[in-house]
């Protein structure tokens, strides 16, 4: 009987393609990044998967998401992306939250249910609080550092955080991070220095997030370095 995952075998093993079937990965935010974490985990025929964002497909996610195309605009990004999976892989388990992480929704999650953890979301309280949590379960955790203005996939780099540079993000997660007492945290980071959007404004507009630039082949390289580093710790590390 053909096997979709007989390439995949080919080259890491049967032993190694049961401890990723019995594997749950969830997976924070489901956008440039965390889509392709998502795409990569199926692929590899990771077993459960737990996709969490609040958000819906829109117009300017069409450039650089996996999920998005002009069938998914104003859909979930949580549905679209369990659709997707489910037609990867039919057996795979998805559980879908509808939920905007963050520290007043994190008791709606038991992080020690999961074998591995995934920080692809922008906000930094939500991103330190995922941390600490997914620490204190003792379950792994990797985060997404800044993929936005930037132009360069061959950057992404797996590092402890306290060992990155010219991260702007990564630089006030290490200064969160450190008075929290946390000692070591695995990131995907670049040290490609941000470029300024082409006409973006001189003037910042209070109470507004800059909305930063991207492209389809930069969110994606991070998101594809991420779902690595997870495949090969569950296959070594479980």
């Amino acid at each position: 009987m053909e096997n979709q995952y007989a390439r995949t075998e080919l080259l890491l093993g049967r032993e190694a393609m049961d401890k990723l079937r019995n594997s749950r990965v969830a997976v924070f935010g489901v956008g440039g990044v965390g889509g392709y974490v998502v795409e990569a985990l199926a692929r590899c025929g990771v077993g459960e998967l737990d996709l969490i964002d609040n958000d819906t497909v829109s117009l300017t996610n069409l450039n650089r998401q996996i999920i998005a195309l002009h069938s998914t605009i104003g859909r979930l990004k949580t549905e679209v992306a369990a659709e997707r999976v489910h037609d990867i892989d039919p057996s795979i388990k998805v559980n879908v939250h509808n939920c905007f992480f963050m520290p007043d929704t994190a008791d709606l999650f038991d992080f020690g249910e999961y074998d591995y953890v995934v920080d692809a979301i922008d906000t930094v309280t939500g991103k330190i609080e995922m941390i600490m949590r997914s620490q204190k379960a003792g379950t792994p955790v990797i985060s997404a550092m800044g993929a936005g203005n930037k132009l360069d996939p061959t950057g992404f780099k797996v590092a402890d955080i306290y060992k990155t540079k010219g991260c702007p993000l990564a630089k006030v997660m290490r200064y969160e991070l450190k008075k929290r007492g946390v000692k070591k945290l695995k990131v995907v980071y670049s040290e490609e220095p941000p470029i300024k959007p082409q006409g973006a404004s001189e003037e910042p507009v209070i109470g507004r997030r800059a909305v930063p630039g991207s492209l389809s082949f930069v969110p994606s390289a991070a998101g594809l370095v991420i779902a690595s580093a997870i495949v090969d710790d569950l296959i070594h590390n479980s």
